[in-house]
């Protein structure tokens, strides 16, 4: 009788055993699946952090090219109307010429000295030309070199390949004076500095007469302006 009442204890005694054993076998499965979990949300949470970053960043670089674009478009506006990238224009790159301009009053004649750019770059002329008559065939100058008109304009002319610009030049007639006090010559034509210039170019040209003395001066001359836009 005692073997068969210590059975059904030892069953018991098993199952409970077996129990505690599925308990312990649940209670790993779950603790792996919350650290598994965590893990999954941990990982596109961090992601989600950097982003910000990256995109608080990202204004730099943003400011830094809307700068550029600015300052690009703003020293293409200053190169277009001033020519900042442009030099002033070479005397070898230049060709002289004499047209007509405005007649003058009595006594005195205004032509226009215009200067071309030959060259294939955009060059630019600021102020006045030096000028001079010229004669004897070999560039001998004669009498004084022209007065500036210096309550003329004085823009800074941007000329392109092929363009022009003038200056306004008056030429007192030589009977003016008494024939003594001139002495008047025939000129082989002006001797031309371009504004800065150490060097200059010659125009041939033999409608004035010429005064050697340099107790007069014939000359006076405008600054260059565009072609079309001298007053004179």
């Amino acid at each position: 009788m005692q073997r068969r009442a210590g059975s059904p204890l030892l069953v018991a005694v098993g199952i409970v055993a077996v129990g505690l054993l599925a308990g312990c076998s649940s209670g790993g499965t779950t603790t792996p699946s919350a650290t598994t979990t965590e893990t999954v949300t941990a990982t596109p949470s961090s992601a989600a952090s950097s982003a910000p970053s990256g995109s608080a960043s990202t204004p730099s670089p943003s400011d830094g090219a809307t700068g550029g674009s600015t300052g690009g478009s703003t020293g293409g506006s200053s190169g277009g109307s001033s020519a900042a990238g442009s030099s002033a224009c070479a005397t070898s790159s230049l060709a002289g010429s004499i047209e007509a301009g405005s007649g003058g009053a009595a006594g005195s004649t205004i032509v226009h000295l215009v200067l071309r750019n030959t060259g294939s770059s955009t060059c630019t002329l600021q102020g006045w030309p030096g000028v001079s008559f010229v004669g004897d065939t070999n560039g001998t100058q004669i009498g004084n070199a022209a007065t500036l008109d210096r309550a003329a304009p004085h823009p800074t002319v941007t000329l392109a390949s092929g363009e022009e610009a003038v200056a306004p030049l008056e030429v007192t007639n030589s009977e003016n004076y008494p024939e003594s006090t001139c002495d008047p010559t025939s000129p082989d034509g002006f001797r031309v500095y371009p504004p800065g210039s150490k060097q200059s170019l010659f125009i041939a040209y033999t409608e004035f007469a010429a005064c050697r003395s340099t107790k007069v001066t014939e000359l006076d001359v405008q600054a260059f302006v565009p072609a079309g836009q001298a007053a004179d």
